[in-house]
């Protein structure tokens, strides 16, 4: 197991700083969608790698690892060349194979939200090719931030369904 941190309260994890890249901004003259699915994947590898203990060394030494299920972004703000930003992680729900969290883009020039993500994923034998439970002490530290983040706000984003909003 990768070395931790312990220290879970009942807040989001937030992510080390990053940058919007040049080759991230398209003929807008913003970040492309294709890297915010990017930029928050490393954000959460981070996380999982960091907190729970389940990222890249838990792969390679275990042959196991989270495969998305399924992701939903919201843009709510641009990102430019060269603007900063973290991402904040809440776990919403797990269980033994899943976890289901939402984290949001955080703009550090303008303290707003640039984007959410809310993603399901499954651990995976990576040599079955096959759903398999996380091991005993990864359930534990799983269910300790289930337990702390079920006690914050539920995102309004949570779950909501793509269609055009009409007034009746």
């Amino acid at each position: 197991m990768a070395q931790v941190n312990d220290d879970f309260e009942a807040a989001p994890i937030r992510s080390g700083t990053r940058r919007v890249l040049p080759e991230w901004i398209d003929y807008n003259g913003h970040m492309n969608v294709a890297y915010y699915t990017l930029a928050f994947d490393h954000a959460v590898d981070e996380i999982l790698e960091d907190h729970l203990g389940i990222g890249v060394t838990f792969v390679r030494q275990t042959r196991m690892g989270p495969m998305a299920l399924q992701t939903q972004i919201h843009y709510m703000g641009e990102l430019v060349e060269g603007a900063e930003f973290v991402c904040d992680f809440q776990l919403l729900d797990a269980d033994a194979k899943r976890i289901h969290f939402f984290s949001t883009m955080i703009n550090l020039q303008t303290g707003e939200p640039a984007a959410t993500y809310e993603s399901l994923s499954m651990n995976v034998d990576l040599e079955a090719r096959r759903s398999a439970p996380y091991p005993d002490w990864a359930l534990e530290r799983i269910e300790r931030l289930r337990v702390l983040h079920a006690t914050l706000p539920r995102p309004p984003q949570v779950g909501n369904t793509i269609g055009i909003r009409r007034k009746p």
